[in-house]
């Protein structure tokens, strides 16, 4: 393919990510007013809040809303070196941030056994977010995931660096390594830069600043917010006399009172059956495919984010860029949970900000509008567990036709080495924010 050639072919996507990124921007500067609340607070008055702590040599220690791994201070900090004020600066980064994740997908698509479906997959799910995409420092954590998983065919030292580095941001690119071969010169290359990096990485913001690490107590006491999946139950039993409240706890709406520790509880043992159930298939994944790094990636990041007791509007964003990524790679088996993410994202935008109001009063519209957006998510992370254990089955010993397809396999030259033992990789509850 000609650079001319490449050119033209990237320039319906560019001009379709220009007309939708310049929308973005104009609801960010509120220009374009949506109807709810303001979503650009979090960048004007907590970020730049946490800017002026950071300035002075101490993480937050005394504000609990800051429940971020230390490599947070410094997406916080960047805006501070452009010559604007502080929410329009965050706004630029974050805009470069998704055109530098734009020229990767194009880039990617173009490889050997890649296709160009990931970047329109980019393009869409952040333009369906709405402004949320540009307020939150999200974006920037999932273009180092993306870059992470695109580099560890090739580069797997800088792969392992990069998911250490996005585990600081906000700990779920730890997630990316679940598909992650044990054995091997390149696994092992991937493994000793993630452990190496995140050691070296923390050791650093621990010896720069206090309280780099107070971020693991801030999380303790917090309930259950009231865009989870748990709390569609409380939402339904306010129509029935519960007597609890809706308030800002911890930096989210959030339900306080009866059940409610119950029901964050059943929350955590649901990520503990996920991560249970990815064990499980790394022990009977028989063999990897060019894929399954990114479809386990997602998979694994999908099931934590739909059991976890928070699941804000941003968090959106984590699933778009994996499912891009997937998308990006022919072999993956995502397609059909990639979709549910973009149509679950477009469903997000409507429950927030959109229609925010109607969440918090639990009314009818608001009660339908989770389920709905939920269900996908559930929908999204059954169909992407069963499309994951399926692509890494493999031939089974006994079956008819097994000694025909190994042989088959042996002839083409395939030589993927099988997944043979779990990940030790555990989950942390995904932080608000």
């Amino acid at each position: 393919m000609t650079s001319i050639s490449r050119a033209r072919g990237a320039g319906l996507p560019v001009a379709v990510w220009a007309v939708t990124r310049a929308v973005v921007l104009l609801c960010v500067l509120r220009v374009l007013v949506l109807p709810g609340p303001d979503v650009t607070t979090d960048v004007s008055v907590i970020y730049q809040g946490w800017f002026e702590v950071l300035k002075t040599g101490t993480f937050p220690l005394d504000d609990v809303t800051w429940q971020y791994p230390p490599a947070a201070a410094l997406a916080v900090l960047a805006p501070g070196l452009l010559p604007l004020d502080y929410a329009p600066a965050f706004y630029a980064l974050v805009l470069a941030a998704d055109a530098a994740a734009l020229a990767l997908f194009l880039r990617a698509g173009r490889r050997l056994g890649h296709r160009p479906a990931g970047a329109w997959v980019w393009i869409v799910g952040v333009a369906l977010l709405g402004p949320t995409a540009y307020a939150r420092y999200d974006l920037l954590v999932t273009a180092v995931a993306a870059a992470a998983l695109f580099a560890a065919v090739r580069r797997p030292r800088v792969a392992g660096a990069l998911v250490a580095f996005g585990a600081l941001l906000k700990v779920w690119p730890a997630l990316l390594l679940t598909g992650a071969a044990l054995r091997g010169r390149r696994a092992g290359a991937l493994w000793r830069s993630a452990a190496g990096s995140a050691a070296g990485l923390t050791l650093f913001f621990v010896a720069a600043a206090p309280g780099a690490l107070a971020f693991l107590t801030f999380q303790r006491d917090r309930g259950t917010e009231i865009e989870s999946l748990g709390a569609l139950v409380f939402h339904v039993a306010r129509h029935y006399g519960w007597s609890g409240q809706v308030l800002l706890n911890y930096g989210s709406v959030e339900f306080l009172g009866p059940g409610v520790p119950l029901v964050s509880t059943l929350a955590l043992a649901l990520s503990v059956a996920a991560l249970g159930w990815l064990v499980l298939w790394r022990v009977h994944a028989r063999e990897r495919t060019p894929a399954t790094l990114c479809d386990a990636a997602f998979t694994a990041t999908l099931l934590f984010t739909t059991t976890s007791r928070v699941i804000s509007p941003q968090y959106m964003l984590w699933l778009v860029g994996l499912a891009a990524v997937c998308m990006t790679v022919r072999g993956s088996r995502q397609a059909p949970a990639a979709v549910l993410v973009l149509l679950a994202t477009g469903v997000t935008l409507l429950e927030f900000p959109v229609g925010f109001a109607h969440v918090v009063a639990s009314d009818l519209r608001g009660i339908a509008l989770l389920a709905l957006r939920n269900g996908l998510l559930v929908a999204a992370s059954l169909l992407a567990c069963r499309r994951l254990w399926t692509s890494t089955r493999g031939p089974v010993r006994g079956l008819p036709g097994s000694v025909e397809l190994i042989a088959a396999r042996s002839a083409a030259g395939d030589t993927a080495a099988p997944l043979t033992a779990p990940t030790a990789a555990s989950h942390k509850p995904a932080t608000d924010g």
